[in-house]
């Protein structure tokens, strides 16, 4: 015989409306969402797929995280290198031109104040690091601070070069490797030789450059004009370099966004409803709602019946 009672009535009624509203709630986020689900069970067999597309785009956006930083470091390397470029162009500029009047007056000033900016260039900083410094970041990879420093001893240009030979290598794709560094030893040991024969020859027995040209001060200026001019080539080519893998890592980030782009409509194919269209769901969801409202509905009759209604 079955056992008839209102407290069982009660939550026999209330399970119901739980479950229908249970029902409407997810079949609501469905149809707001147009998502399968919220995690991988509800994916079923298409979950393994979406693993693998978010861990790819996971990866493909810390290569591009890691190379917005690697581009950043590049147009400082590139202002450093214009920078010492521009110091050579203006100090052959300023032979050229005592050539040009005959006369050194103020010639000696010129060419210590672009000597300051090649030191400066070649100390070039990004985030704190010394850019041309290889492994050595930490430490100014030129130490001369005055055109005499360049003439104490033979060795004073090579002396003064504090950097090491590690040259920074960065993976910045799956299959991208690019060598971003450069040296201040290699790309200033020519211009610093020209600006040491300057003060050498200012230091010796023809000098010092001042007033009218002599003879000796002019042949030895004609002759450095060729140098100055190779010493302005050198570096320009290692601007170009430079521009080049500031190309090269613009072709990446191309390419990484595409992938991007490619893996996030992957993702929303997986992710949209594969069981069910919109126009099902939204049946679904009507059902649910009924659902409540029934279940509702009885429960505020059974709320005004009582057994002993029955009994009397």
């Amino acid at each position: 015989m079955t056992r008839v009672s209102t407290n069982g009535g009660y939550a026999a009624i209330l399970n119901n409306l739980l479950a229908a509203q249970q029902r409407q709630f997810e079949t609501g986020l469905h149809v707001s969402a147009q998502k399968v689900g919220t995690d991988l069970k509800a994916y079923g067999r298409d979950a393994q797929v979406l693993t693998a597309m978010q861990s790819v785009n996971n990866r493909l956006t810390a290569y591009a995280d890691q190379n917005a930083q690697i581009a950043n470091r590049l147009e400082i390397q590139n202002l450093g290198l214009e920078r010492a470029a521009t110091a050579a162009d203006d100090a052959r500029k300023a032979i050229a031109n005592a050539l040009a009047s005959d006369s050194a007056v103020g010639f000696m000033t010129e060419i210590r104040g672009q000597f300051a900016n090649a030191i400066g260039a070649l100390n070039t900083q990004y985030a704190g690091k010394y850019v041309f410094a290889g492994g050595q970041v930490d430490t100014a990879p030129n130490s001369a601070t005055r055109l005499e420093d360049l003439t104490l001893t033979p060795t004073a240009v090579q002396d003064s070069f504090r950097n090491d030979e590690y040259i920074d290598k960065v993976r910045v794709d799956e299959t991208t490797t690019l060598q971003i560094g450069q040296l201040a030893s290699d790309i200033g040991t020519s211009m610093l030789n020209a600006f040491r024969d300057l003060q050498a020859f200012q230091e010796g027995a023809n000098g010092p450059f001042s007033g009218k040209l002599t003879a000796a001060q002019r042949t030895f200026l004609q002759g450095q004009v060729a140098v100055w001019d190779t010493v302005h080539k050198g570096l320009v080519t290692a601007g170009a370099t430079n521009g080049t893998l500031q190309t090269q890592l613009e072709a990446v980030d191309e390419r990484i966004a595409a992938r991007q782009t490619t893996i996030g409509g992957i993702l929303i194919d997986v992710q949209q409803s594969s069981e069910q269209d919109l126009a099902r769901a939204a049946t679904a969801l009507t059902q649910a709602q009924q659902a409540v409202q029934a279940s509702s509905q009885v429960f505020i009759t059974l709320r005004n019946v009582s057994l002993l209604n029955f009994l009397q």
